[in-house]
C-alpha cells in the first residue's frame, strides 16, 4: 500500500505521529538513516526517533512511502492550501529551470495534486523510451566469442579443440555481431526494471510491462556510474540523450533493499539555494529589456588562486559610452522583513563585489510572502568620493550601496509569481 507524506524544508518527521497525522515506520527511518550516513548527513539531520530536513527539496521514495519535501518562505502556521501551493510552485520552478522537460509535462499534469514529482519523471522516462522503440533502437557492432556453424571471423584454436573435438561441424570463433546488445540499450532497460520495482502506480506498471515486452532480447547488467562515463554521443545515440539523463538520475539514486526487497529507495533532491539562484536568473532573462544584460556565475581572482563569484551581474547600457553595473546575490533563507539583519559575512561579500565589478549598487535577494519596499544602505568606505558635511550633517555620494531585498515567490492566487523578473529590476535599477 502506498502513502504520501508532505513536509516543508526544516520540518521534523519522527516515529511519533505529529499534529498533522504524519509519522514514519521504524524500517523507513532505518532506511533514511542509512541513506544519510552514505551522503555525509547532507540532506537532513538525524534526531531522536526521526529526521529534520535541511534546505533540500524534492522527493524520497522508500517502498510504498513517498516523502515530498517542499520549499517555504515564511514561518507561519501551515495550512493545507500551503502544501498545494508550494507543490505546484516547486514543479513550475523545476520546469522553468529545465529540470523537467517542458514538452513532456503538460500544465494539466503539473496541476494534478496526486501526481508526485517522481511520477512526472517516471512518465517522462517512459515517454522517451516509447519514442525510442517506435523509431527503432540503435544497433552496434560488438565482439563475440561463440560456437558457430559457419567459419567467420578468427578461429580460436584452443577453445575450438576443447569444445569441438567431437562436433567437428562447429567452429569456435571470435567474430563481430551487429545487434541491439550495446551499453545504451542496457542502460535504458535497467532503468525500466528499476521503475517496475519502485512504482506503485498501476498505470505506470502497465506501461512498463508493455515497453519491456517490446524490448529486444538483450542481457540486463548492473549499471554503475562508470558505465555512463563510457557512453559517447554520436549521430546514432543523440536521440538517447534525454532518456539517458533521466536513467542516470534513476539508477544512481536507487538504493535497493538487499535484505527484504520491500524498502527499495529512490531520491530526487535539489539544493534550494541553487534552484532559487537559477530560477531568478531565468526569470530575469524572460523579462526582455534591450538596455540590460544579465550574466550568471561571473568570477574574478580575489586572493592568490581564489576567486569570488556573485550570482548575477546586471549591466545597463544607457548609451554607447555609459554603462552601469548592478550585483545580485540570491539567498534562500527566511529573514525577518520588519527588521532585516543580514549576516556580516554577506554584507562584506557584497562590499567586495561592488569594488571588484565597479558597481554602485548591489542587492541581497531573499524570498518572502509579502510585497515590501526597501531602501538602500550605504557602506562607509571604499570609494574615492568622501562623505561631505552639509549644515553639520553627513551627506553621502551614494556610490557604494547595498540593499536587502525581498520578493514574493507566489502571486495573489498562490501560483508561482511569473512577474518576478520585472519586480527585481525595479528593486535594484
Amino acid at each position: 500500500m502506498s502513502r504520501v507524506i508532505q513536509v516543508f524544508e526544516f520540518e521534523k518527521l519522527t516515529l511519533h505521529m505529529d499534529w498533522r497525522g504524519r509519522s514514519l515506520e521504524p524500517r523507513e527511518l532505518d532506511k533514511l538513516y542509512e541513506f544519510n550516513d552514505k551522503n555525509n548527513n547532507v540532506y537532513f539531520t538525524g534526531i531522536r526517533d526521526g529526521v529534520k530536513f535541511k534546505n533540500y527539496v524534492g522527493v524520497i521514495q522508500i517502498g510504498g512511502l513517498t516523502i515530498e519535501i517542499l520549499p517555504k518562505t515564511d514561518k507561519n502556521v501551515v495550512e493545507d492550501s500551503d502544501f498545494t501551493a508550494w507543490h505546484g510552485a516547486l514543479l513550475n520552478m523545476l520546469k522553468i529551470c529545465k529540470h523537467i522537460n517542458v514538452n513532456s509535462v503538460s500544465e494539466a499534469n503539473l496541476k494534478r495534486k496526486h501526481n508526485s514529482l517522481l511520477d512526472l519523471y517516471f512518465e517522462m522516462y517512459l515517454d522517451e523510451v516509447q519514442s525510442l522503440l517506435r523509431a527503432g533502437l540503435v544497433k552496434q557492432y560488438r565482439r563475440d566469442s561463440s560456437n558457430v556453424l559457419a567459419l567467420k571471423g578468427r578461429l580460436d584454436f584452443n577453445k575450438n579443440i576443447q569444445q569441438n573435438l567431437i562436433h567437428q561441424e562447429r567452429f569456435y570463433t571470435v567474430h563481430q555481431v551487429y545487434d541491439f546488445e550495446n551499453l545504451v540499450n542496457q542502460i535504458i532497460l535497467r532503468g525500466l526494471s528499476i521503475l517496475g520495482a519502485l512504482t506503485y502506480n498501476s498505470q505506470l506498471k502497465d506501461r512498463i510491462a508493455r515497453l519491456k515486452a517490446n524490448f529486444p532480447e538483450i542481457k540486463e547488467i548492473p549499471i554503475q556510474k562508470h558505465h555512463f562515463e563510457k557512453v559517447k554521443e554520436n549521430r546514432k545515440t543523440v536521440a538517447y540523450s534525454r532518456a539517458l539523463q533521466i536513467a542516470k538520475m534513476i539508477i544512481l539514486n536507487y538504493s535497493p533493499d538487499i535484505r527484504s526487497g520491500q524498502e527499495n529507495m529512490l531520491t530526487l533532491l535539489f539544493d534550494m539555494n541553487k534552484l532559487w539562484e537559477e530560477y531568478v536568473y531565468r526569470m530575469l532573462l524572460r523579462t526582455k529589456n534591450d538596455n540590460i544584460t544579465v550574466s550568471f556565475q561571473n568570477k574574478q581572482v580575489f586572493w592568490e588562486g581564489r576567486t569570488i563569484r556573485p550570482d548575477l551581474v546586471l549591466i545597463r547600457n544607457k548609451n554607447k559610452d555609459n554603462a552601469e553595473t548592478f550585483i545580485i546575490d540570491t539567498k534562500w533563507k527566511v529573514l525577518d522583513a520588519t527588521n532585516p539583519k543580514p549576516s556580516d559575512n554577506d554584507l562584506k561579500q557584497m562590499y567586495a563585489y561592488n569594488l571588484y565589478w565597479d558597481a554602485k549598487r548591489s542587492m541581497l535577494l531573499y524570498p518572502n510572502s509579502k510585497v515590501i519596499n526597501e531602501g538602500f544602505g550605504n557602506y562607509w568606505k571604499g570609494r574615492e568620493e568622501k562623505p561631505h558635511e552639509i549644515e553639520h550633517k553627513i551627506e553621502y555620494d551614494r556610490t557604494n550601496q547595498c540593499k536587502v531585498g525581498f520578493i514574493n515567490v507566489l502571486d495573489e492566487n498562490d501560483y508561482l509569481n511569473l512577474n518576478i523578473g520585472t519586480e527585481i529590476f525595479e528593486k535594484i535599477i
